[in-house]
């Protein structure tokens, strides 16, 4: 009987959203599944590609090529996500083959390497000296040996040819695990040989008698029965024990410990939350929860107990928080509740914890899935409850392709499943509440804190006066009063930097230069670890100049504040606090994260300093002051949500302070008192920066009023660029209808960057039936453009314009 598989497949020259048909071996004929991978030939190579369909026939008139193997055992995309793969590709202008690889852990993303072979013969001592007596050589072997020259006249000479292998990245890990192989009496007569001296030996023997048919390592063997390897390998040599490889799963969590939490009594308000969104999962219904809760109004305990609800049925959950900075404290909430029934994703874990955790989902071993963005992509089944939280940030949109919200997943698996999605945050974005208020989400509220505490009082102060009064510091006096309070009395205090490094630039007193990036249009930012210069952009590093470039000058000005100089800063003011810095060139190292956060909660540090990764999701008792030490950073970005992400930055930092049983309060340091996202911040009033907003959004033509979408070409030649973008925007305005706007073509904000220069333009609508069209269309022939190096992006409602 033939089958014919339905392959999506990786051309990395040349993708394409439909599949190709190729025949499965007879031997393989009703054992391979849709969703498992392939390799497959493709041309003159073979590459990846998954089965989306087996069918009996082809409408393809040529001659079919075969399957080459199967690269798993089994599916590793369910059909749920197959289809919204195809879905999201269409929606997001991506390919489907980019949708598939982002659903899986790195491992099994396939990698592909380049050999020669011989498919002639040639001279004995030639075959040696090149190939080694091989009938390949890798490509990398070849460079080595410095024999591309030679191997590509033998290519001409139709002697050898070049092909691309997949290689699978796969391993899971194994250790040695070892048990008696001999029975209770044969461990008696062996005994009985062994002679008076052989003391450790015995003791093994005496060991496997007590253990029988156990299976144990080494280190079980060493710390039991106080044996040394040594001794366990005697053992192994004599044939007294049986040794295997034993598959484990590598912990990211091995090192901690969890105590089991019961439920809490719920206040009204949370009651009232619970038992909607459990009528919802009780009668399996599709509803979009917009949980709107003040900071520490006790969301976390309504996802606890919806979560249990949903386990109890036989259903799994998907609870995703914003970044890795709130996944220590998150996870903890979540293990103490439900234990080895939580699996873990996120960018903190290596390449084989995450393809663990993924395979626990994926056996059913794990039912609640705790992680950050990507991890909406978790191959559950039977999902239940589907819960963002603080859905308004916005590192749950992908940046690079494909471009996904996973905001929109979330309601996309929710639908599929016929389950609940939940959307939390204290101060939701401005889309997902104009969608309550049209009752496409239904909107619950917890208006006050669980504890019945008031909301930490909110200082506004003015940096301009103190500038009059000739302090020219990063502190106001008031901040610093209340930080000497606060190390006298031994509470903890969180200071807010909206910036990393030392210095935002430096410059020439003497004719005005400043340190640019010789690859990006941007400055280039002072270090102090380093002593060095640091482009945010490309990574481009350079010592700080000894002389101005431009005018050989010596008179250099560091402009701007960061981490680093606000650290000495504060050594300076106060050299008895013991300060602990985060920002992202302390959190590089795997686990720095959660290393920090639990030496601060425990008390050895008085002050916690640090970057917008500070802002939210943090809970210890001690915190009674925060410090916003320039809450104007977000607010001069060239980006219509500047005044939304500062509202949003102010109040989930506020909410820092006080949460026990002391209280709190919150200072904020700016150059524009007067500024409304700062004066409702102060009063921690969403709805009345909500309403205002609303209006200038409405006056400007912005989301949600209106549907955005940003093309960007960029290209190492900026004249091809802009004639491309040009050519673009001429296509648009020609199919647009009346009511949609076309802004642009202009240079990006930032117009050039490693070595690349960017032009875009944007696309705001209400309603356009024929943009879908006409994107898609672009998508299609960019692709001879992306084989030149020129590259096209779509992206629908993007989040930065900048």
């Amino acid at each position: 009987m033939k089958q014919i598989a339905k392959v999506i497949v990786d051309v990395p020259a040349m993708q394409t959203n439909r599949p190709y048909d190729y025949v499965i071996p007879l031997n393989l004929v009703q054992k391979l599944e849709i969703g498992m991978r392939v390799e497959v030939p493709f041309g003159s190579r073979s590459i990846q590609g998954f089965i989306t369909e087996i069918v009996d026939d082809s409408n393809y008139d040529g001659e079919l090529k075969e399957i080459v193997r199967p690269l798993d055992i089994e599916p590793v995309l369910t059909e749920e996500l197959l289809q919204l793969g195809k879905d999201m590709a269409d929606r997001i202008y991506s390919y489907q083959i980019y949708c598939y690889q982002t659903m899986l852990p790195t491992m099994l993303k396939a990698k592909y390497s380049k050999e020669f072979f011989l498919t002639d013969e040639i001279e004995e001592a030639l075959w040696f000296d090149l190939f080694e007596g091989q009938d390949t050589l890798s490509w990398e072997r070849a460079l080595e040996k410095g024999v591309l020259p030679q191997l590509l006249d033998l290519k001409k000479r139709e002697k050898v040819d070049l092909r691309y292998l997949v290689k699978n990245q796969v391993k899971s890990k194994k250790i040695k695990v070892y048990c008696s192989a001999m029975s209770w009496l044969q461990i008696e007569e062996e005994l009985e040989t062994l002679p008076k001296n052989a003391s450790k030996q015995k003791e093994l023997l005496h060991a496997l008698q007590k253990i029988e048919d156990q299976w144990m390592t080494k280190k079980e063997f060493q710390e039991q029965f106080d044996l040394s390897a040594q001794t366990v390998q005697t053992g192994v040599n004599k044939r007294w024990l049986k040794e295997e490889e034993k598959e484990v799963y590598r912990d990211p969590l091995k090192n901690h410990h969890f105590s089991q939490t019961e439920n809490k009594q719920l206040n009204d308000a949370q009651t009232e939350a619970f038992n909607q969104v459990k009528e919802a999962i009780e009668n399996n219904e599709h509803h979009v929860f917009l949980l709107k809760g003040v900071t520490g109004s006790g969301k976390t305990e309504v996802y606890l107990q919806l979560i249990g609800d949903v386990l109890k049925k036989g259903k799994t959950a998907l609870m995703l928080v914003p970044e890795i900075a709130l996944t220590p404290q998150m996870v903890r909430h979540f293990k103490e509740r439900f234990g080895n029934d939580v699996a873990v994703m996120h960018s903190g874990l290596s390449a084989g914890e995450k393809y663990d955790e993924w395979r626990k989902i994926k056996r059913g071993e794990a039912h609640v899935v705790v992680g950050a963005r990507s991890s909406i992509f978790s191959p559950v089944e039977n999902l239940g409850i589907v819960i963002i939280d603080e859905e308004h940030e916005t590192t749950y949109k992908q940046e690079d392709n494909p471009r996904y919200h996973a905001r929109n997943v979330a309601i996309y698996r929710g639908k599929y499943n016929q389950c609940p999605v939940i959307l939390g945050s204290a101060t939701p974005s401005l889309e997902s509440r104009a969608r309550a208020q049209k009752n496409v989400y239904k909107l619950l509220e917890l208006p006050d804190r669980i504890n019945a505490k008031a909301m930490p009082e909110v200082q506004i102060v003015d940096m301009r006066e103190e500038f009059q009064e000739n302090n020219r510091g990063n502190f106001s006096r008031v901040l610093q009063e209340k930080i000497q309070d606060r190390l006298q009395k031994k509470e903890q205090s969180v200071l807010l930097l909206n910036r990393r490094g030392y210095s935002s630039f430096i410059m020439c007193r003497d004719c005005g230069y400043v340190l640019e990036c010789p690859n990006c249009d941007i400055s280039m930012t002072f270090h102090m670890d380093t002593k060095g210069m640091k482009c945010h952009y490309c990574g481009h590093e350079k010592p700080v100049p000894k002389t101005c470039p431009k005018c050989a000058g010596h008179q250099f000005r560091y402009y701007g504040t960061g981490t680093q100089k606000i650290e000495k800063e504060l050594n300076e003011l106060f050299p008895e606090a013991r300060i602990i810095r985060m920002d992202v060139d302390t959190t590089r190292k795997k686990g720095a994260h959660e290393k920090l956060l639990d030496a601060f909660g425990k008390g050895k540090a008085d002050i916690l300093l640090g970057t917008q990764m500070i802002a939210k999701g943090l809970d210890f008792p001690n915190i009674t002051l925060v410090g916003v030490i320039n809450a104007d950073t977000s607010l001069n970005l060239p980006d219509f949500r500047s005044s939304e992400k500062t509202f949003q930055l102010l109040t989930q930092v506020s909410g820092r302070a006080g949460r026990a049983d002391l209280v709190g309060e919150v200072i904020v340091q700016t150059f524009n008192p007067e500024h409304y996202a700062i004066e409702y911040a102060k009063h921690h009033n969403y709805d009345g920066f909500y309403r205002q907003e609303m209006v200038l959004r409405h006056h400007g033509g912005y989301p949600p009023y209106y549907f955005t979408t940003q093309i960007t070409v960029s290209d190492a030649d900026e004249k091809k660029a802009q004639v491309k973008i040009y050519e673009i925007n001429a296509m648009i305005r020609k199919q647009m209808g009346e009511g949609t706007i076309v802004l642009g073509p202009s240079k990006s904000s930032i117009a050039k960057m490693n070595n690349r220069y960017y032009f875009q333009l944007l696309v705001k609508y209400k309603n356009e039936p024929r943009l879908h069209d006409v994107l898609t269309m672009i998508l299609d022939q960019s692709q001879k453009d992306n084989a030149k190096g020129l590259y096209i992006s779509i992206d629908t409602e993007p989040v930065n314009f900048f």
